[in-house]
């Protein structure tokens, strides 16, 4: 998903692993605690966004 299209929102996104991370684009987009400080990073395989913490899993 594209910065735009997460504006205004609040969902649970599924990882490649199976596990869910909350996603709060109402202020700002945040992934669990972390902060995204760079978004829309275009890829040959998709988009990804840089966010300054890392994510582990449960």
């Amino acid at each position: 998903m594209t910065s735009d299209q997460l504006a205004g929102q609040r969902m649970d996104v599924a990882t490649v692993q199976g596990q869910t991370v909350h996603v709060d684009g109402t202020n700002g987009v945040r992934v669990n605690k972390a902060t995204v400080t760079q978004a829309d990073i275009i890829g040959s395989n998709g988009v990804i966004h840089r966010i300054d913490s890392v994510l582990l899993p449960k």
